[in-house]
């Protein structure tokens, strides 16, 4: 793997994302839309849709790195239902060039820390099967895999499987 820039890895700066990080945002989600890695997406975003992610409710967190922002990591509602109010589901995306050397990691752990401010206890998520660095990613913070929906979803035409993953915030961060 090379690293970017001088070969070095790069120093990761974590914060609560804003509005004003729309963009570049959508720029990383659109690169594993395109990739299809981690998604059943297929409608690339503008940084007006993610702009609508921002609730006051849900947090969602960068990295950055030499002034850029290299990955984010987003909670969103789980379900309507009142008994459900405490979980979060959660995405996590890294920009191509920076991937496999901490991006992922560094908002993940930012986000299960702001997820268990923001009064959430648990999170959880879908990742595909085959989505193997996701998964180690998940396995070394602490994130559970529950089960495996079989032929989940549609991309491209093709039933995909997705593993079932979960996370206690209260639990990870003792």
């Amino acid at each position: 793997m090379s690293l970017p820039g001088n070969g070095k890895v790069p120093v990761f700066f974590t914060r609560r994302a804003t509005p004003a990080d729309s963009d570049s945002i959508a720029e990383i989600y659109n690169q594993g839309i395109e990739d299809r890695i981690a998604t059943f997406e297929t409608v690339s975003r503008t940084g007006n849709d993610i702009r609508k992610w921002f609730d006051g409710v849900h947090p969602i967190v960068v990295a950055e790195s030499a002034g850029s922002i290299v990955s984010f990591a987003a909670t969103f509602p789980y379900s309507n239902r009142e008994c459900y109010s405490g979980i979060a589901e959660f995405s996590v995306y890294v920009k191509r060039e920076m991937r496999g050397i901490g991006a992922g990691k560094a908002v993940m752990k930012l986000l299960i820390e702001e997820s268990g401010c923001s009064g959430f206890h648990k999170l959880v998520s879908r990742v595909f099967t085959e989505n193997s660095p996701s998964r180690s990613l998940l396995g070394s913070l602490g994130f559970r895999e529950v089960g495996i929906y079989e032929k989940h979803a549609r991309l491209d035409g093709k039933w995909r499987d997705a593993v079932i993953v979960e996370c206690l915030i209260r639990e990870n961060l003792v």
